[in-house]
């Protein structure tokens, strides 16, 4: 088998990375701006040299340029920031961080790899950036820049549902192959059936959040199986113990059943704020996830109850005191169950200083690593050929 060596733009912590190695990817340089990320990287990856810093700037572009040919990169993969461009951002067209692929062009321009992995949210196909004074989208850029020396794939949305990753989560992934190598590198063929939520997390057992606002005695009141549930959940990992929620979210979810939002509860049981009156907001907020559908996309604020689609399915446990249905853990997802969402080992090696914060938020921001494994074996099927 012919190894590839590796260069990793806007590496984040190196979720997509998980799994190269294994398959003869190895990815020996990375970039990242963020410190903490780098250091995250550095505890999962001490054999791959990290470079530091902001890429636009010319003394971190041209140690990234120098290194990669001191390593004989081959395969470049760029992952740059989606916020300008994402749906639960502001897809501001003037967002500096939509100019960041133009850096990475100049990294690839410079090193001239073999093979090229581009990737961010499908909004990037219809983002336009100023080039010689006039608006392009950025396929059509890449393609300017590029296409004289690439040939590209031809299809570029994937959903990782569609290749074994149980969450829908659409990406757009441009794959480049150099034409002197004249071969072509495309997407691996779909599953034929999505793994559900249930296939994921159903076997794990019921887990109750803690009220975060209240005595930890109204806690163990709401819920009398807490410290029991709680042993048990932690048993399994130590990734996987109770999210902390106030109790007026907690009191809606609890009476919102599974795949629906609580603001189609009755009146009592909507999202209220501390004064009582209700919450504003969009149906696919306050809303629990169902058990027969991958889950939903993982985002960056994954730990809030009132941002999308972020709540446990539940199971139905009977009623309250005054006849109206429960439902099982009113929570979000714990660590644990993210990590098996998005397709991250459920022992990776995580360090211990990394808050509950910053782990959601690098999770969040990641793409599913089997996906980028399953794409990735065929760029080893097309080299080894």
């Amino acid at each position: 088998m012919n190894k590839i060596n590796a260069l990793s733009l806007f590496a984040n912590v190196g979720i997509a990375e998980t799994y190269l190695d294994k398959i003869g990817i190895n990815v020996v340089l990375a970039n990242e701006i963020d410190e903490k990320r780098v250091k995250f990287y550095n505890h999962l990856y001490p054999q791959t040299e990290v470079i530091c810093g902001d890429i636009t700037t010319a003394n971190i572009k041209n140690e990234i340029v120098s290194k990669s040919k001191k390593y004989n990169v081959d395969l470049v993969m760029a992952t740059p920031p989606c916020q300008g461009m994402s749906t639960v951002g502001k897809k501001d067209k003037n967002d500096e961080r939509n100019l960041l692929i133009c850096h990475a062009v100049e990294i690839i321009k410079s090193i001239e790899p073999k093979f090229i992995f581009i990737e961010n949210v499908p909004e990037q196909l219809n983002t336009s950036i100023f080039y010689n004074n006039k608006e392009v989208k950025i396929p059509e850029y890449l393609k300017i820049e590029l296409g004289n020396n690439y040939n590209f794939n031809t299809n570029f949305v994937v959903n990782a549902a569609d290749y074994g990753v149980p969450q829908t989560r659409e990406r757009a992934i441009i794959l480049m192959v150099r034409k002197d190598i004249n071969k072509e590198w495309h997407f691996p063929e779909k599953i034929k059936k999505q793994k559900t939520l249930f296939d994921a997390i159903g076997h794990l057992p019921i887990l109750d959040p803690e009220i975060s606002d209240l005595p930890h005695s109204k806690t163990l009141e709401m819920f009398p199986e807490y410290n029991k549930n709680k042993e048990n959940a932690l048993a399994i990992s130590k990734w996987h113990y109770p999210p902390k929620h106030i109790f007026r979210q907690i009191y809606s979810i609890i009476h919102t059943p599974t795949g629906k939002t609580a603001f189609d509860n009755v009146d009592e049981f909507k999202p209220k704020k501390i004064d009582g009156t209700f919450v504003k907001g969009f149906k696919n907020t306050y809303k629990r996830q169902s058990w027969d559908k991958p889950a939903f996309t993982v985002t960056m604020f994954n730990r809030t109850i009132g941002s999308q689609n972020n709540v446990h399915p539940g199971r139905y446990i009977g009623k309250d005191i005054n006849g109206y249905d429960l439902y099982s853990d009113p929570r979000v997802l714990t660590i644990y169950e993210l990590l098996i969402v998005s397709s991250l080992p459920t022992d990776w090696n995580i360090p211990n200083w990394a808050s509950e914060h910053f782990i959601r938020q690098v999770i969040g921001e990641g793409i599913p690593p089997l996906l980028v494994k399953k794409i990735m074996q065929e760029l080893i099927n097309i080299n080894n050929d």
